[in-house]
């Protein structure tokens, strides 16, 4: 029959010391906690008590700006006459109108617009494989800085477009651009304040120091407005203008 032994004195000791030391292991757990949410407690007011009571928004504005300086692209390429006769098939063509003449005819067109030979640059020459087993055909891309978007009208009106592959309007540009950002950013800014004040107002309060402003970068497009590609003057009349849009978020303090 076994024998039920009662524990030891040194065995009840050691419970006794385990019992205690688990005890205090959970006091100490519970005061690192309860110190860790007073800690986190007073960094959240202090925050607060560091930003104060604001209100952010946005504010935008638009503006459309005429340009001084155009540059058109043309770019102009060798064909065959039958392409063009109504009836000659692909293997047919035989007679080339060289680039030369092409371009002969091109700066012929822009003197009658009024374009000067010093506006006229070439900006790259290249082949263009027409089909296999013929010659190259060989092009060539002009950029031709305009003042004026009825240069391109005129020249549109002129042109023979058999030898033009593309016409495009490139970079618009004016010589005041600057000074019509410095203007677009203000008009934001000015937005801004308009809408968190009549905000705030509703609420009773009034509109303290600017606390912040960040410029956002809206994606819009730069200078560069157009790569339509068409011989139709109406075609370019959405990109006769540069346009430019401009985004501000500011924090206001909001005051009693």
């Amino acid at each position: 029959m076994p024998v039920c032994l009662p524990l030891l004195p040194e065995f009840r000791i050691f419970g006794a010391v385990a019992n205690t030391l688990n005890n205090k292991q959970s006091v100490d757990m519970k005061i690192r906690t309860l110190l860790f949410a007073v800690l986190m407690s007073a960094t959240l007011q202090l925050q607060a008590q560091a930003d104060g009571r604001y209100v952010e928004v946005t504010g935008t504005s638009e503006i459309e700006i005429v340009p001084d300086k155009i540059h058109y692209l043309i770019e102009i390429r060798e064909y065959f006459k039958e392409e063009f006769d109504g009836k000659s098939k692909p293997e047919d063509y035989r007679t080339k109108v060289p680039l030369e003449e092409i371009e002969q005819g091109l700066r012929r067109v822009l003197a009658e617009a009024g374009v000067p030979q010093n506006a006229v640059r070439t900006q790259e020459i290249g082949d263009y494989w027409r089909q296999q087993g013929r010659d190259f055909l060989v092009s060539k891309k002009f950029d031709i800085t305009l003042t004026d978007f009825n240069q391109i009208d005129e020249i549109i009106k002129r042109i023979d477009t058999r030898g033009v592959n593309t016409m495009r309007i490139g970079e618009l540009e004016n010589k005041d651009i600057l000074v019509y950002h410095r203007q677009g950013k203000i008009e934001a800014l000015k937005a801004a304040q308009r809408k968190a004040a009549y905000l705030v107002e509703a609420l009773g309060k009034k509109l303290g120091d600017v606390m912040r402003i960040v410029e956002e970068n809206d994606g819009m497009s730069p200078l560069a407005q157009s790569n339509v590609l068409s011989s139709d003057a109406s075609s370019f009349d959405s990109f006769r203008t540069i346009r430019k849009r401009y985004s501000m978020l500011v924090r206001f303090e909001i005051v009693d």
